[in-house]
């Protein structure tokens, strides 16, 4: 589960420059965010921006014309196909399984992180904290899989969340993101056009459909975070390259984790590698440390040129997680206040490893067991 980047950044593709600057057409067609650090930044972006302004004014005269599609939330403009379907009942955790202190808590809110918001210290855990972080991400693995193997035309996001709280709960683990700041679901699921944090629902799955899964787990004490994308029935070629390069950003920002590399350093070969296959990086949302704590520092953005603070040691755990995107790299939310989805509407994808920095490089620690550790969508390729 990814964790969201606070300041606002200029939008134009390269730049990462802080921003305050905000595109008027943009306020008045209520699209939220558009920002740029300069007039010259928007000059150079306004071949691509200004595609947005025409999005909008579609959406908005369907609505006013009763054309659009269903939708809950009046008066909102939803970017691209995907709407909202009813929710079940929230899930209920056995009480002898451990939880974290935000899962009573009347607004999901953690304490120890809050204790710890600001802070730019990365903790190195010692040998009996690894173990703890090996043993969560196995389950967490193993849980994930269990959404891989329902994955399929017709089933619900609603029906794979009940199969992944069954699972985590058989673990004998607490489902990290049920009540977090009060999501009110044990994974996430994020379709097309969603970034990340999308809520399961009573919505069945589409032929052509590709599917985020997220999945954390908490075990005596410690998270375990990671998620993939799959392929829902027959998906076109461009989707499955989309898919397929957002894998290989991962794997190339795995690569370069070793002690002494600059936490910043990884946006930079995520990005580098998204741009030359024609896609965007997201920059709403970023990786994080995790252990004891759900999100915690480092902060690892993945974009380029960005800021992030530290250098890797042997016994830091952090994740990295990836949002590519077919279009734009912005984003917007949904009233939910959760379910992040693009801009103008195009595909997004995400995939997402916890890592354990070694002397040499690094452990996945989230890493598939069989298939030489390969990601559940490239079963269906090979």
């Amino acid at each position: 589960m990814s964790v969201a980047v606070p300041s606002r950044v200029c939008e134009s593709p390269g730049c990462g420059d802080p921003a305050k600057l905000q595109c008027p057409t943009c306020i008045k067609l209520g699209i939220p965010g558009s920002f740029f650090c300069s007039q010259a930044c928007f000059k150079r972006s306004w071949d691509e921006h200004k595609k947005l302004h025409k999005l909008a004014k579609v959406s908005n005269r369907d609505e006013k014309d009763g054309q659009g599609l269903y939708n809950p939330y009046p008066g909102f403009r939803f970017t691209g196909l995907l709407r909202p379907a009813p929710l079940s009942a929230t899930r209920t955790v056995p009480d002898n399984i451990m939880r974290p202190d935000y899962a009573n808590h009347p607004t999901g809110v953690s304490e120890s992180e809050k204790q710890m918001r600001g802070t730019t210290n990365i903790r190195v855990l010692n040998d009996e904290e690894q173990e703890a972080m090996k043993v969560v991400c196995k389950l967490t693995r193993e849980i994930l899989d269990v959404a891989a193997d329902a994955t399929a035309v017709g089933i619900t996001t609603d029906e794979i969340d009940r199969l992944v709280h069954e699972a985590t709960v058989d673990r004998d683990c607490y489902p990290s993101p049920l009540n977090y700041f009060e999501f009110p679901k044990s994974c996430c699921t994020s379709i097309n056009e969603v970034i990340c944090h999308g809520i399961p629902d009573m919505r069945p799955l589409q032929d052509g459909d590709i599917m985020n899964v997220d999945i954390s787990a908490y075990h005596r004490g410690y998270h375990g975070d990671a998620n993939e994308t799959f392929f829902v029935g027959n998906v076109n070629e461009n989707t499955k390259k989309l898919v397929k390069t957002t894998y290989e950003c991962l794997m190339l920002a795995i690569n370069e984790v070793k002690p002494g590399v600059r936490y910043r350093e990884i946006g930079n070969v995520i990005q580098k590698h998204a741009q030359t296959n024609g896609y965007s990086v997201v920059r709403s949302y970023c990786g994080h440390g995790i252990h004891e704590l759900f999100h915690t520092a480092p902060s690892v953005p993945h974009y380029g040129k960005n800021k992030a603070v530290g250098i890797m040691k042997p016994g830091q755990v952090f994740t990295i997680e990836p949002m590519i995107n077919e279009g734009t790299w912005r984003d917007e939310l949904w009233p939910d206040n959760w379910t992040a989805v693009t801009q103008d509407g195009k595909l997004s994808a995400q995939f997402e490893q916890t890592l354990l920095v070694t002397d040499s490089g690094c452990e996945i620690l989230t890493r598939r067991r069989n298939r030489d550790g390969q990601p559940h969508f490239l079963d269906s390729m090979s």
